[in-house]
């Protein structure tokens, strides 16, 4: 059942909010009229909604942000600060109903991106952002079922629990069933448990056996089955949709169901479903939700796609936090999105440290400058570490931050932050890190006047670059191409860009806010493709083209390139995961190259215009 919903900004305070006035709003939604407000109050009335046959009547808020308190009739009966977990509100007999819903800004570090300059306004609202609906539930009733799979040594199990509400005690039966969605082959199971208990609320966990299943796989490696999971008790029923996976992290390679699959990916800084399938069509085969919690139409959508998933907590920026809080949002996040296959690694705490290389170049003493801040940033990984261990179903990477301060994904920004892309093997190696690469890239403006830059570094951009859109955009390609190049040739296991898409008229993404293209979207494709030439220096000199081959099989390549119209063609074999050098180049600025290689029964193509250093 939909409602109709008034708002109102008001003061955060301990009593129930009486604004003087009203206005009529959209839920689920971010009203703008409500942007910049510490808290936003929303009220709907409704008549009692139940029929002869039903017991239960249920207020459903999803992604109420971020501390949230419900009234009904002037009495509180709900809190809520965890809002990708949803709310659901059973509401006391009456005969006409007035909700009151208040959600304000958090108080405490956990409001993530949310909570800082890198969106706008207006997408920060506090309010009820995914969904806002009236349920009418028997009694009793199943009103939520969690799934967690898992592969086992006869096939696979998922591990279900139901939460079942009941006005009296009962002793009875429930139903646990599992069956294939759409055309994935193999046939249902089912099973039954018992239920015995007194009235209110309690917890049924159960165990479903699957023989033969079916795995999900990211798109680049095969298919993406999925199954329904339902809990039936007498005549209601609750259900959810999972994916049978395994992913970790170890020794260096990130394994789905026991294979390695090396990610390429791209960070979402507003996302939406739309932003999936851009990620899929670039051949990312990763998203980030960066320090945020991921809607669910966005994580039902990469479970479609076949795109990973990295679920950040809700944490960003420099200094402490509360590691009790933080691990029973690691928890929390884990039991609410644990039955998503595409659900891949958990990261902690974004970010932690402030900028310390701003500015510098990339001379003999910019990099001992770098180094003597590095070393003076001094951040304590045990509170993320902490939190960290307390995820069990996926790999947690406690600190993504810069080379420096020994972070578990660290974030590379040679040739925008500092010095040039040139400076990449450097940090690699004097830190040890790009393994697990949890940002990198350059921005760039959408426009040549941005009204809104939101979250973009324009003092950065305009050391770099003296023009408008065109030069802009261009130097972030180049950018972008030359460190994705790089990320590749090194066999990075996790590669994530900053970011798909801006936020406003200019920003890190390789897309504008409306999703239009810029030049770094194709470069990023075409750096992304599984298997790819590229060129080891892609500037003035002496280069090798190399293979990247990020495939689990042996394959044969015939690899042929144009260098100013001069074609050379070579064919060589490379190993699975491989990187093979099939030639070397003299290049001059200026020079215009397309280098190809043909594997299977496709062909991909890279194309250089080579310039100066970057």
């Amino acid at each position: 059942m939909s409602l109709e919903w008034r708002g109102a900004a008001v003061a955060p305070d301990d009593e129930m909010p009486t604004p003087e006035t009203w206005d009529p709003v959209s839920v689920p939604g971010r009203p703008t009229a409500f942007a910049g407000a510490d808290a936003v109050a929303y009220e709907t009335t409704f008549s009692d909604p139940r029929n002869e046959d039903e017991a239960h009547a249920v207020l459903v808020l999803r992604g109420t942000y971020a501390q949230t308190r419900v009234w009904c009739n002037d009495e509180q009966v709900a809190t809520h600060d965890a809002y990708f977990t949803p709310l659901r509100v059973r509401l006391p007999d009456a005969e006409e109903y007035r909700v009151v819903v208040e959600c304000r800004v958090p108080e405490d570090r956990f409001g993530g991106l949310h909570a800082t300059e890198a969106l706008p306004d207006e997408r920060c609202v506090p309010g009820i952002w995914w969904g806002a609906r009236l349920e009418t539930y028997p009694d009793p009733y199943v009103s939520a079922v969690r799934a967690r799979p898992r592969l086992t040594d006869e096939g696979a199990a998922v591990d279900v629990t139901a939460d079942v509400v009941a006005n009296e005690a009962i002793d009875d039966r429930i139903t646990f069933s599992i069956r294939p969605e759409g055309n994935v082959r193999g046939g249902g199971m089912m099973d039954r448990s018992r239920v015995a208990t007194g009235s209110g609320h309690t917890t049924v966990q159960h165990t479903i056996d699957v023989r033969d299943p079916s795995l999900w796989w990211p798109h680049d490696r095969g298919d993406q089955p999925r199954y329904v999971v339902r809990a039936k008790l007498d005549d209601a029923a609750n259900e959810i949709t999972t994916g049978l996976r395994t992913v970790s992290y170890d020794d260096e390679e990130l394994r789905v169901n026991g294979e390695r699959v090396p990610a390429r990916g791209v960070t979402l800084l507003d996302p939406t479903p739309e932003d999936v399938a851009r990620a899929a069509d670039a051949n990312a085969n990763l998203v980030r939700v960066r320090a945020q919690a991921t809607p669910p139409a966005v994580a039902e959508a990469c479970d479609e796609h076949g795109l990973l998933l990295w679920q950040d907590l809700p944490l960003t920026g420099p200094g402490g936090f509360d590691v009790d809080r933080g691990k029973s949002l690691a928890r929390e996040l884990e039991r609410e999105y644990g039955h998503h296959p595409s659900l891949t690694a958990l990261g902690v705490h974004d970010d932690p440290v402030s900028p310390y290389a701003d500015g510098l170049g990339s001379g003999f003493l910019d990099r001992l400058r770098f180094r003597f801040r590095a070393w003076r940033a001094d951040y304590d990984a045990g509170p993320a570490d902490t939190v960290a261990d307390v995820v069990d179903a996926v790999p947690a990477f406690p600190v993504i931050g810069p080379p420096g301060i020994d972070p578990d994904a660290v974030t590379l920004y040679p040739g925008w932050q500092y010095g040039t892309v040139s400076d990449l093997s450097w940090l690699c190696d004097h830190y040890g890190v790009g393994d697990v690469v949890g940002g990198f890239g350059a921005g760039s403006l959408g426009t040549d006047d941005p009204a809104d830059e939101t979250g973009f570094d324009r003092a950065t951009h305009d050391a770099r670059v003296d023009g408008g859109v065109t030069d802009s955009q261009t130097y972030q390609a180049r950018v972008v191409q030359t460190v994705t190049e790089h990320l590749r040739r090194q066999a990075s296991e996790v590669a994530i860009l900053d970011s798909l898409r801006d936020v406003g008229d200019a920003g890190m993404g390789v897309l504008e806010e409306d999703g239009t293209a810029k030049p770094a979207y194709a470069v990023l494709t075409d750096g992304y493709e599984p298997t790819q030439v590229v060129l080891s220096e892609p500037t003035p000199g002496e280069s090798d083209v190399v293979v990247c081959h990020d495939r689990p099989d042996t394959a044969t390549v015939t690899v042929e390139w144009d260098h100013n119209g001069d074609r050379e063609q070579e064919e060589h074999t490379v190993g699975p995961f491989g990187r093979v050098t099939v030639g070397s180049l003299t290049l001059a600025a200026g020079d215009e190259l397309t280098l190809a290689v043909a594997v299977g029964d496709g062909v991909v193509t890279n194309e250089y215009e080579i310039g100066g250093s970057i």
